[in-house]
């Protein structure tokens, strides 16, 4: 099934606000109560897409539309008002930072968790065995911005190594990071496991046992306030309808079939 753009989606909650609590109904019968709007930090890309096709399919006639970037981009946006309404972060303090705001309307449920990998070019040419590698006049490293969740991860993960690396940019989300890779404008980056995962065979991938130092856990949770689907409500995350649709899409996720999805993608179970 074929998803509608997200600005066609923020239209139609537009329109839904001027209609009052009628839902708009577009052209192919749904209404502005079956189309959820998630945000989700970057590297959840792939297996949220996956997910969102199966709960489509059990839910019809819903539609979920996706918005992906940072996960602190999508707090600030959601703290400026955008419509969302559910919201999947890639590390606990970055949720937390929207319930302190008062704009979660249920606690967060933690559903995955993963850490970090140097990715390098396919073959490993420059031959990069682990983080004090990264350090090397010939290496071009590139990690996230300390502000997002891979960025945190990777100082984590650094200061545990004892390794004092000036990477030659940082990144605000982790699918960036590995773009700057899989391009050849980086050497090597680190990246989560997933997003490693579905380079496929565009990159090389290192372990390195600091990893373990910076697991992240991956919390969902409906969004409330003005973010929300019904254009600045205090309570709740949307409308009635979409609003139960938040809520059956979090169970989703973090139930067999979400959880299957997700580990077929490498992530692990919190």
């Amino acid at each position: 099934m074929q998803r509608r753009a997200l600005g066609a989606a923020t239209a139609a909650l537009g329109l839904a606000a001027l209609a009052g609590c009628s839902g708009t109904t577009a052209g192919d019968g749904t209404t502005d109560d079956d189309t959820l709007t998630v945000f989700a930090a970057a590297s959840l890309s792939g297996a949220f897409e996956e997910i969102g096709t199966a709960f489509e399919a059990a839910h019809a006639p819903a539609r979920v539309e996706f918005s992906y970037a940072g996960s602190s981009d999508l707090v600030s946006q959601i703290e400026a008002g955008a419509p969302a309404d559910v919201l999947a972060t890639a590390d606990e303090r970055t949720m937390a930072t929207l319930a302190e705001a008062s704009l979660t309307a249920a606690e967060p449920v933690a559903f995955a968790t993963n850490t970090l990998r140097i990715v390098t070019a396919p073959g490993n040419p420059l031959g990069i065995t682990g983080l004090p590698d990264l350090t090397g006049e010939d290496v071009n490293a590139v990690v996230c911005a300390p502000q997002v969740p891979c960025g945190a991860a990777t100082e984590i993960v650094l200061s545990e190594a004892g390794v004092d690396l000036r990477p030659v940019s940082e990144e605000h989300s982790v699918t960036d990071v590995l773009g700057k890779v899989t391009s050849g404008e980086a050497d090597a980056g680190l990246v989560y496991v997933t997003d490693a995962l579905s380079a496929g065979e565009k990159v090389a991938v290192v372990e390195f046992p600091e990893s373990a130092s910076a697991v992240n856990v991956y919390p969902i949770a409906p969004v409330a306030g003005p973010g929300a689907g019904d254009s600045g409500a205090d309570s709740g995350g949307g409308s009635g309808g979409t609003a139960a649709l938040a809520d059956a899409f979090i169970e989703f996720v973090t139930g067999p079939e979400g959880q299957e999805v997700l580990a077929d993608h490498g992530f692990e179970q919190p």
